[in-house]
C-alpha cells in the first residue's frame, strides 16, 4: 500500500531540487527515508538525497557541499556522540548556520533531548520510534521551509549590503570626479568609474573603451584605453557598428546597453553631447541599472559644471591675454609674444615635472609678466636706443608696479601673476632686480618666465634690435646657465627644442 496517494494531475516541470543529507549507519534507514519522501515536493522543488553512513563521512560531505538544505542526523554511529560531533562541526568549524539539522535517534537516553537542545544548535529532535511517515513529512517540510525563509532573508541582506556598497561607490566615484577640472581628465576618470559600476573592470573588457564629444557631426576624442589609449588625433575614426550605436544614443538622447556594449549619453546645458563607450559588459541587474542611472544624473551635472568652469576660465584667460597684448602693443612689441611666453612657460613647467594644475596656473599668469609697463612713460618705453642710467632706473620700476597691481588679490591666478611680474627679472646668481634674489629663493614661476621671456625676446625683432638666430639664442642660454638662468631649466628647455620650435611656429609675429 502506498504511503501517499498519487495525484492524477499532470506533473509541473520542477525547478531544481532541495539537497537533503541522510546521516545514519543503518542502510535500511536510508532506504525507508527515500521511499517515504519519494514524492515529496516543496515550493515547486523535489528532494535530491545524499547519503553518509558515518559521522566522519558526513563531515566530509558537508565540507564539500555548501548547498545542503537539511540534515537528517543520527546520534549514535561509530561513537555514542558521532552525530553531535557532526552538528558541532557544521555550526562551528564550517560556520554554517543556514543548513537545518534534525536529530533522529533510536536511543533517546544516550542523548537527552533537553541537553541536546540547550548545548547544540539543532532545529529539531525526533525519536525514530515515534517518527511515522506523516511526522517525517512534516519535519522535512518544516525544515525546508525554515531553510528557504532564512535563505531569503540572507539574500535580502546581501542585496541591501550590495545596494549600500553600490551607493557608497556612486558617491565616492562622483565626489572624486567632481574634483577634476580638466574635461579630458574627467572623461578618463569617468571611463574607470563606469567600468567598475558595470563590472567591466577586467583588462580584456577595457581594450576598446573611449570617451568622445560630438562636435560638428564628428566625434572629438576625450579619453580612451587599450587601442584608443594611444590616439593622437583630435577625432576618432570608428567602425560602422560603433558609430551606429553612438548615433543611436544621440538620436534617442539616452544611454544604451546592447549586447555586451554600453553607450553612456550625457548632454550638457549648452547642448554639448558627451558619450562613453564600454565593451565587455556582464549581466546588468535592476540594482546595477538604478545605480548607473543615479551615477549618470550626477555626471550630467558634473559635465555642466565643467562647461561653466571652462566658460569662466576662457573668459579669464581672454581678459588676461588681452591686457597682456595691450601692454605689449604699447611697447611696440608683437602681441603674440605674450601667447608664446604663456605656452612656453606651461610646457617647460610640465617638462620639469610640475603638476598640471600649477602648469595651468602659470599659463594664466605668464601673460602678465610685463603689466607694470603701463606706468612707464613713452619716452622711456619707446626709446629705440640704449637707455641712460636714469631711464633704466625708471624702466626697472615696471617690475614693482606689476607686482603691486596683483599683490592684494586673493585669487590664485592673480597671486601667481604677482610672482611672475615681480620676479621675472631676478637672476639665478643674485645679480637681478628688484630684490637680488638667487637660486631657489626665486619662485619657480619667476625662473621659468625669466628664461622663456628672454628666449622669445631675442628670437624676435624689437624696436631696438633685430632677431637673433636660433643658434645664437641657444648659445646665450648655455652661456648664462647658473648666472642668469636656472641650469636645470636651460637643460630641459634645450632638450625639448623641437617642441619649443613648434610653439614658436604656431604663434608667429
Amino acid at each position: 500500500m502506498a504511503l501517499f496517494k498519487k495525484s492524477n494531475k499532470p506533473k509541473v516541470e520542477k525547478q531544481g531540487a532541495w539537497k537533503v543529507l541522510i546521516v545514519d549507519d543503518e542502510p535500511d534507514v536510508h532506504t525507508v527515508t527515500k521511499i517515504t519522501l519519494s514524492d515529496f515536493e516543496f515550493d515547486g522543488k523535489s528532494i535530491d538525497f545524499v547519503s553518509a553512513y558515518s559521522g566522519e563521512e558526513a563531515k566530509k560531505i558537508m565540507a564539500e557541499h555548501g548547498d545542503i538544505a537539511l540534515v537528517l542526523l543520527d546520534v549514535v554511529m561509530e561513537t555514542d556522540d558521532a552525530g553531535l560531533q557532526v552538528a558541532e562541526f557544521i555550526r562551528k568549524a564550517l560556520n554554517n548556520h543556514l543548513t537545518r539539522i534534525i536529530l533522529r535517534t533510536g536511543q533517546p537516553g544516550q542523548a537527552p533531548e533537553r541537553t541536546v537542545i540547550v548545548n547544540y544548535d539543532i532545529n529539531d529532535y525526533k525519536d525514530k520510534t515515534h517518527l511515522s511517515s506523516d511526522k517525517l513529512f512534516t519535519v522535512v517540510y518544516t525544515g525546508l521551509r525554515g531553510y528557504r525563509d532564512i535563505q531569503d532573508i540572507e539574500t535580502a541582506r546581501k542585496k541591501l549590503e550590495t545596494h549600500r556598497q553600490g551607493l557608497e561607490q556612486v558617491i565616492d566615484s562622483t565626489t572624486s570626479l567632481f574634483r577634476i577640472r580638466s574635461l579630458r581628465e574627467f572623461a578618463s576618470g569617468l571611463l574607470v568609474q563606469i567600468s567598475t559600476l558595470l563590472h567591466a573592470n577586467k583588462p580584456s573588457a577595457q581594450s576598446n573603451n573611449f570617451a568622445v564629444r560630438k562636435s560638428q557631426g564628428r566625434f572629438e576624442y576625450l579619453a580612451g584605453n587599450g587601442e584608443y589609449g594611444f590616439n593622437t588625433s583630435d577625432y576618432l575614426d570608428l567602425p560602422e557598428h560603433i558609430l551606429a550605436l553612438l548615433e543611436k544614443a544621440c538620436e534617442q538622447q539616452k544611454s544604451l546597453i546592447e549586447h555586451d556594449c554600453f553607450v553612456g549619453y550625457f548632454k550638457t546645458y549648452n547642448a554639448e553631447e558627451n558619450l562613453i563607450y564600454l565593451q565587455g559588459i556582464t549581466a546588468i541587474d535592476e540594482l546595477d541599472t538604478k545605480l548607473l542611472e543615479l551615477f549618470s544624473n550626477n555626471i550630467t551635472v558634473a559635465f555642466d559644471n565643467l562647461e561653466l568652469d571652462k566658460e569662466i576660465y576662457d573668459t579669464q584667460s581672454e581678459i588676461i591675454e588681452t591686457l597682456g597684448e595691450v601692454v605689449e602693443s604699447r611697447s611696440k612689441e608683437a602681441a603674440n609674444h605674450v601667447k608664446r611666453v604663456a605656452h612656453l612657460s606651461r610646457a617647460l613647467a610640465l617638462w620639469i615635472g610640475l603638476p598640471n594644475a600649477q602648469a595651468q596656473e602659470l599659463f594664466m599668469a605668464a601673460p602678465m609678466h610685463d603689466v607694470g609697463k603701463v606706468a612707464i612713460p613713452d619716452s622711456v618705453l619707446l626709446k629705440p636706443g640704449k637707455l641712460d642710467d636714469e631711464q633704466w632706473h625708471i624702466m626697472k620700476t615696471h617690475v614693482s608696479v606689476g607686482q603691486e597691481i596683483f599683490s592684494r588679490s586673493k585669487r590664485p591666478t592673480l597671486k601667481a601673476a604677482a610672482i611672475v611680474a615681480g620676479e621675472h627679472h631676478e637672476k639665478f646668481d643674485g645679480s637681478g632686480y628688484p630684490n637680488g634674489l638667487s637660486g631657489e629663493d626665486i619662485h619657480i614661476y619667476g625662473r621659468i618666465v625669466a628664461l622663456v621671456d628672454v628666449f622669445d625676446a631675442l628670437s624676435h625683432k624689437r624696436c631696438y634690435k633685430d632677431a637673433w638666430s636660433m643658434d645664437e639664442v641657444l648659445a646665450l642660454l648655455v652661456k648664462e646657465k647658473g648666472r642668469h638662468f636656472d641650469p636645470q631649466l636651460v637643460d630641459v628647455f634645450i632638450e625639448h627644442i623641437d617642441d619649443v620650435q613648434s610653439i614658436m611656429d604656431k604663434y608667429p609675429d
